[in-house]
């Protein structure tokens, strides 16, 4: 009974066959899918499948690579989308340093609105941070220091001490296949001690396919595959840390409780 807290069912490679991908998904036991959204033009078509589908739920967002295309979407424009019912969080926004798609000053306001949308409806952000630890962690205290909202650090590839800055603001950490790649050692370091209560598990489905799928196109189903390795990382067992993220899932995201 798991929950994939970040996959992309619309982007090319799963939405010509999305009623496939679900299916694969429901039959792996996963039976909470929040799909997330990116850019402005695909807020109607993510939020078409989850209106559609009772174990989807949908997020509106900008993602940091297109914070330049989007200049006219506001804290304003965002709470406005975010009142559709089967939005449960805002998002992914955050800095992305790595690629630099987006001018960082324009990457850097386009997050503040999206945390100002949070505080705002006290929906979860969705933080999408590469190369840019200081950055964000510096916006995020500073925007929580205008009022509390929830979140979390989704695909989480950051250091242990990032880790630790976003457990103290009370984020939520979110795991991907990444940590079963086997170069990923400092993250498996983290993900092994990061408290039960506080973690996610996610696909970023088309992407980042886990062990034994490398080089495969992602889908939900292979959060289980994640699962089960980051229990045997934990010490821990597959079912117990699936029901554990589930719940963590709900909590978080408690518009899917409604």
């Amino acid at each position: 009974m798991l929950a994939d807290s970040h996959c992309h069912l619309n982007y090319k490679g799963l939405v010509e066959h999305q009623d496939a991908v679900l299916s694969r998904a429901r039959e792996r036991g996963v039976v909470a899918m929040l799909n997330i959204a990116t850019r402005e033009s695909e807020w109607d078509d993510v939020l078409a499948t989850a209106e559609r589908e009772p174990d989807v739920w949908a997020t509106v967002g900008i993602h940091p690579h297109e914070a330049d295309k989007h200049p006219d979407v506001d804290t304003a424009k965002l709470v406005a989308r975010a009142a559709h019912r089967r939005v449960v969080g805002i998002g992914e926004s955050g800095l992305d340093y790595y690629y630099d798609h987006s001018d960082r000053d324009r990457q850097r306001a386009s997050f503040r609105a999206h945390l100002a949308a949070c505080r705002e409806t006290q929906l979860p952000i969705v933080v999408h941070t590469r190369d840019a630890e200081d950055d964000t962690a510096e916006i995020l205290r500073e925007e929580m220091g205008k009022g509390g909202f929830p979140g979390v650090i989704h695909c989480f590839t950051a250091s242990g001490a990032f880790a630790d800055i976003a457990l103290d603001l009370g984020f939520y950490i979110s795991i991907s296949g990444i940590v079963t790649f086997r170069n990923a050692k400092d993250l498996q370091e983290t993900a092994a001690r990061l408290p039960r209560e506080r973690l996610l598990i996610e696909t970023d489905a088309p992407f980042l396919a886990p062990v034994p799928h490398r080089g495969k196109t992602g889908e939900p189903a292979f959060v289980a595959d994640t699962c089960r390795f980051l229990a045997e990382l934990r010490g821990e067992d597959p079912g117990e840390l699936a029901q554990a993220t589930r719940e963590n899932f709900h909590t978080l995201f408690a518009r899917t409780r409604t």
